[in-house]
């Protein structure tokens, strides 16, 4: 990771942001799940309202909303049966229920340990490397937004702008604060070059095939880990993400399991660059990336 000097976190405090980190986690898992739901229905409310409108009529009161990442409790999905507070206990809870609903038996998918393992993991990682101070901490707090996006990309291709303009936003802050080593001008740099390389690839591919090759939120995205890496480490990060995407997307195609449409989103390489960018520097990164291409010595 790119950081400035610091004291190293004691392992208790490794430990116990680990130990936090499961418990992000088990939330980013319910984050993942309900706002994309949550955007649906606001847009189906947002479109209701313009056709009244459009016909001369009132529109409706909006309706509270039935879903929100608080309300209602979680359940089951397959039963409906209430997941108690003992039932809720990251990893061990899934562990002692052996994957499986209490009441149906229904499968519990493996992705939600695995989610609060990676989240604990990475705080844990990041608070290692970074110690207890702002740093650290705002590393976790960007590794479990840049998780959250993945998922939610890869699941419905949406990439929230509820998540990345903070997260951009974030990047900047930080930057002028001087809590992250980015300078601020190499961040804001980053931050419009990001947008803007991904703006003129999506205007290009657009114009010459007359599709669309990405979604907005993927140059949102990529304009976030420019303002957290600054410019310099935008083009490691965009080799790294179209390299795996790449090879991710033939794989699928060859196994014909690409969505219809035969695309994948983008928004999760991405991501995974910039989960690299955090072990290594830009220069370290680029080597690495043409080490795997067979071009570094």
């Amino acid at each position: 990771m790119p950081i400035p000097e610091f004291l190293p976190a004691e392992p208790i405090w490794v430990l116990l942001a680990g130990l936090l980190g499961l418990l992000v986690g088990s939330f980013l898992n319910v984050v993942v799940h309900r706002l994309p739901k949550m955007m649906e229905a606001q847009w189906d409310a947002e479109c209701a309202a313009h056709l009244a409108v459009r016909a001369g009529k009132e529109p409706d009161a909006p309706a509270p909303a039935a879903l929100t990442l608080s309300h209602p409790a979680s359940r089951c999905p397959h039963c409906s049966h209430g997941i108690r507070w003992f039932e809720n206990i990251p990893v061990l809870s899934w562990l002692v229920l052996r994957g499986r609903c209490s009441h149906c038996k229904a499968a519990i998918g493996m992705r939600y340990p695995l989610v609060e393992l990676t989240t604990g993991a990475l705080f844990a990682w990041c608070i290692h490397y970074a110690g207890m101070g702002a740093t650290g901490w705002l590393w976790c707090g960007f590794s479990a937004m840049l998780l959250c996006l993945a998922l939610i990309d890869w699941d419905t291709t949406l990439l929230p702008d509820s998540l990345t303009l903070p997260l951009l936003w974030a990047g900047l802050l930080a930057a002028a604060l001087r809590w992250t080593p980015v300078a601020l001008p190499d961040a804001v740099w980053g931050a419009a070059a990001g947008y803007l390389v991904l703006w003129s690839v999506y205007w290009a591919f657009k114009l010459a095939t007359g599709k669309e090759g990405m979604g907005y939120g993927d140059f949102k995205l990529l304009a976030a880990l420019g303002a957290w890496f600054g410019w310099q480490a935008l083009v490691p990060i965009l080799l790294m993400s179209s390299v795996i995407g790449a090879v991710v997307g033939i794989a699928m195609k060859l196994r014909s399991s690409l969505r219809p449409g035969g695309y994948i989103p983008f928004g999760p390489f991405l991501a995974g660059a910039g989960f690299a960018a955090l072990l290594w520097s830009p220069a370290q990164l680029m080597a690495l990336i043409l080490h795997l291409l067979g071009l570094g010595t």
